[in-house]
């Protein structure tokens, strides 16, 4: 398979006249195609399963564009069009290409593998320019932007899949106009201050992009995301989508696959989508992506006391995980708009300005799950989530250092 797929997906898609529905891959197919390199190496398999959908638009200035894409080509061949998605070299950016399969497959292994110009992608060297999918250099080695193969380490792992980690993923992100870095629907150089009415608001004064936002929503239904709710944010064209519980690496796959789609809606529309951490300088909230994570002991009875391990556990490595958790966050981790410093690790029951919080029901009930609220809108979930799992499952701290943590954070662990 090609990569670099981040998932590695390969979609097949057929386009017709009267719909646009499209055989969904099951489990079974995902886990060989965006593990195929990894198996070999011990990876875990993915429960992902992701369908494809045509995007319409009603801009009838392209409605002769709309009746190309809608040719019913069935009639006339076998071929079908396999998408080929992978993360770029920045680390953020996807990338995709297409290609003819001369006839419909019934399993991924009948994909054909495909490079593509790495030194494009600032993945290679040109005179060693191609790379080989699932984001693995022509030797079989993962190149630095494959975060997924560590990932799939991690989660493999036996200590980590007992505890069947789950994660519930809040993406940020924001839209603007094109051509000017402001946000969508606003004059370009006005202030209408932090607040206003445009978290969860409504009206066209109050809410700015919502058509991009719903698009969103029910294509990633329709492909088989795990989106489980969306929501307006706190500056003008700033928006939110939740993905999960999803266990595991899912998570990852089904964030990266979500983006994936939010940039082919934002192209069509023509708005710029910005995964930026603090996209507007200023007195405005920035963006993050605030993961909910939980293991099977921390949701069964006595599970609160196995959270403040954990808490204990990610303040002994707080620089491991902010120098993980996404570039330039460090302009929105400022310990204002609902953030913590980036400076110092703190955690607190219902406090959104902490590092960690913990919701009021958790608290009530003894068991449940903490809000990472550090992680920025542009960071790598594969990264993430990955790293959140080892702090709290594999690493082990030295005694002299847990019982400094536990007298400063006052834990009783």
């Amino acid at each position: 398979m090609a990569q670099i797929l981040a998932p590695s997906t390969q979609w097949q898609m057929r386009i017709s006249r009267a719909s646009t529905e499209a055989s969904p891959l099951s489990s079974k197919m995902w886990s060989s195609l965006v593990l195929k390199q990894n198996n070999k190496k011990g990876g875990v398999k993915s429960s992902t399963k992701f369908r494809v959908f045509a995007l319409k638009s009603d801009n009838s200035t392209i409605n002769r564009l709309e009746d190309l894409l809608n040719l019913d080509v069935t009639p006339y061949t076998n071929n079908i069009i396999a998408e080929y998605i992978w993360i770029g070299g920045s680390g953020i950016d996807v990338r995709s290409k297409a290609r003819t399969i001369s006839k419909p497959v019934e399993h991924p292994s009948e994909l054909p593998k495909w490079n593509y110009d790495g030194s494009s992608t600032g993945q290679a060297p040109g005179e060693d320019s191609e790379v080989v999918c699932d984001a693995y250099t022509p030797a079989g080695e993962p190149i630095p932007t494959n975060k997924r193969h560590r990932a799939a380490e991690i989660f493999s792992n036996k200590k980590v899949s007992d505890e069947v980690p789950w994660f519930g993923i809040e993406q940020e992100y924001t839209l603007l106009q094109p051509n000017v870095k402001w946000p969508l629907g606003w004059p370009v150089g006005a202030y209408p201050g932090p607040q206003g009415p445009y978290y969860c608001g409504a009206g066209a004064d109050k809410s700015f992009g919502r058509d991009i936002s719903d698009a969103h929503y029910k294509a990633c239904l329709y492909a088989g995301i795990n989106i489980s709710g969306t929501n307006g944010e706190v500056m003008p064209g700033q928006w939110e989508y939740q993905v999960g519980p999803s266990v595991g690496i899912d998570a990852a796959d089904h964030i990266w696959c979500s983006r994936y789609i939010l940039e082919r809606i934002t192209e069509q529309a023509g708005v710029v989508l910005s995964l930026d951490p603090k996209p507007i300088e200023g007195d405005w909230n920035g963006a993050g992506c605030h993961t909910n994570f939980s293991t099977k002991s921390m949701r069964e009875d006595g599970g609160y006391e196995v959270i403040k391990k954990a808490i204990l556990n990610l303040s002994l490595r707080h620089k491991e995980h902010i120098s993980a958790y996404g570039e330039g966050n460090e302009r929105r981790l400022t310990g204002k708009h609902e953030t913590a410093s980036i400076d110092s690790f703190s955690w607190g029951v219902a406090n959104r300005g902490c590092s960690i919080r913990v919701g009021r029901e958790t608290e009530k009930q003894g068991k449940g799950y903490l809000e990472d609220r550090r992680p920025a809108s542009n960071m790598d979930p594969y990264v993430v989530t990955s790293l959140l799992a080892e702090t709290t499952l594999l690493w082990e701290p030295t005694l002299e250092s847990e019982a400094l943590a536990a007298r400063k954070l006052a834990l009783n662990v």
